[in-house]
C-alpha cells in the first residue's frame, strides 16, 4: 500500500485559545519565514523530484491563513512544482472566521485548494471570548460569504461542545444556527481537557465548570438528532457529511493509511514505522537545516500494533470494520483473533453486525473509549493470530 497522503502542519495563530494543545506558537512575520524555508527544504528532502501525486494533502495548525500573503504565495508555488495539484482529489486547508480576506482565498482557489476547513466552535460572542477566540459570530457570516464568492463549495464548520457552563438550551441554538448556512461537511467535537492548556490549569485550580456528563450526552444525542434532520449524515463517531462530502484526508486516518507528516510537531505513518518531528520551533528549523529531516522519534509498528490501530480506527466510522477487507489485509480471521472481545460488545449493544460489517451502535458511540479498550492488549495475541489464520499451534 502506498502512502498516498501529506498532513503539512504550519504552528502559528494569531491567539492561542484555552483548549489548544496542538504545537502552535504566535505569529512573528521573521520566524515564519525561516519556517517557510524550512517546511520547503522538509519536503523537498523527503519527496524526490516534482509533480509527485498524492490523493490528499491537508494544511492544518495552528492557523495556516495566519501566514502573510507572501509566504503563503511562496509556499503555494513551492507545493504546485512538488504535487501535481491538478490530480490531488482533495486538498484541505484549515482557517479561522475573520482571518481570511478576498485576496487570500483567491490564492487558495487559485493553486488547487478545494475544502475549506474553519474552525467557528460555537455561535456566541461572549462565549467565544472565555474560550480565548479572536473571532465573533459576524465573522463567521463575513468568512462563508468571501468563501462562496471564491467559488469554494467544499466547506466544513468545527464546533465544540460541552464548553464551560454550556447548557444543553444554549448548545440547540448554537447548532441550529450552524446548520443554517447549508454547508455540506461538520465536524463535532465534546470539549477535552489537555495538559498545558489555561482551561487544565482553570480545572486543577477549581475554576472551570463543566457541565455534566448527563447534559453532554443530550447534546451528542441532539446533534445527531439535528444532523439528520438537515440530511447530513453521521459517517465518523464527530463528523457528518452531506453524500459525497466526507473528508477523504481524514478517512486516510481512520482505515489506518499510509501518510507523510511536514511541519514542526507533525505525525507520519508510513509502512512499518510512526514518525514525529520536533515540537520546538528552533529545534525544527535547526534540524531541517542541519540534516533536510525534523524526525525527532521513530517507532517501529509491529503487526499487533497496526492491528490494534486498525480497530481502534476503523470502529470510529459509522460503517465500522469490514471483516473481509480485514482478512484481506491481514490475512486473519477477525471474528477467531477477537472472538471473545466481539461477542461481549455485541451482547452489551456496543457494537452491531450487518452484511460483513462491525459497527458500534449508538450507545457504543457514546461509550467508543470503552469499546476501543476491548481490543487493545491482547492476551496471547501471536497463539491467536496463527488460530486466526486457522493454523495449529
Amino acid at each position: 500500500m502506498q502512502v498516498k497522503s501529506v498532513y503539512i502542519h504550519i504552528p502559528f495563530c494569531k491567539q492561542i485559545c484555552h483548549y489548544c494543545n496542538f504545537v502552535k506558537y504566535y505569529y512573528m512575520e521573521t520566524k515564519a519565514d525561516a519556517f517557510v524555508d524550512a517546511l520547503i527544504k522538509e519536503m523537498d528532502t523527503t519527496i524526490p523530484g516534482n509533480r509527485n501525486v498524492f490523493r490528499t494533502i491537508y494544511m492544518g495548525g495552528g492557523t495556516p491563513t495566519a501566514l502573510s500573503m507572501d509566504q503563503l504565495q511562496k509556499l503555494f508555488e513551492f507545493l504546485n512544482k512538488k504535487f501535481d495539484l491538478s490530480s490531488c482529489e482533495e486538498f484541505t486547508i484549515e482557517i479561522n472566521p475573520g482571518d481570511i480576506d478576498k485576496e487570500k482565498a483567491k490564492l487558495l482557489h487559485d493553486y488547487g485548494v478545494n475544502r475549506i476547513s474553519f474552525g467557528v466552535q460555537v455561535m456566541d460572542d461572549d462565549m467565544l471570548e472565555k474560550i480565548g477566540r479572536m473571532h465573533r459570530v459576524k465573522d463567521v457570516y463575513t468568512t462563508v460569504d468571501i468563501l462562496k464568492q471564491a467559488q469554494f463549495t467544499n466547506i466544513s464548520l468545527d464546533l465544540i461542545y460541552a464548553l464551560p457552563n454550556q447548557t444543553v438550551a444554549h448548545f440547540e441554538k448554537t447548532l441550529k444556527e450552524a446548520l443554517q448556512f447549508g454547508l455540506p461537511h461538520y465536524s463535532t467535537y465534546a470539549l477535552q481537557i489537555e495538559p498545558k492548556t489555561v482551561f487544565y490549569h482553570k480545572r486543577r485550580n477549581g475554576f472551570l465548570h463543566q457541565p455534566p456528563e448527563d447534559d453532554e450526552v443530550k447534546m451528542y444525542e441532539l446533534l445527531q438528532k439535528n444532523m439528520k434532520k438537515q440530511g447530513v449524515h453521521q459517517y465518523e463517531i464527530s463528523n457528518f457529511a452531506k453524500p459525497g462530502y466526507e473528508s477523504k484526508h481524514n478517512l486516510t486516518y481512520w482505515n489506518n493509511d499510509y501518510y507523510f507528516g511536514f511541519g514542526a510537531g507533525a505525525h507520519g505513518y508510513l509502512p512499518g514505522k510512526r514518525t514525529s518531528n520536533y515540537k520546538p520551533l528552533g529545534t525544527y528549523m535547526k534540524e531541517v537545516n542541519r540534516t533536510g529531516s525534523a524526525i525527532e522519534h521513530l517507532e517501529e509498528i509491529t503487526l499487533q500494533d497496526q492491528i490494534e490501530e486498525e480497530l481502534f480506527l476503523q470502529l470510529r466510522k459509522a460503517e465500522g470494520i469490514n471483516t473481509e477487507a480485514f482478512r484481506e489485509r491481514y490475512g486473519l480471521s477477525l471474528e477467531k483473533l477477537y472472538r471473545k472481545e466481539l461477542y461481549k460488545l455485541t451482547n452489551d449493544n456496543l457494537l452491531a453486525y450487518s452484511d460483513g460489517n462491525y459497527a458500534l451502535t449508538n450507545q457504543g458511540m457514546l461509550l467508543g473509549d470503552r469499546v476501543f479498550q476491548q481490543f487493545l492488549l491482547l492476551e496471547n495475541f501471536e497463539q491467536k493470530m496463527m488460530e486466526a489464520k486457522g493454523q495449529t499451534v
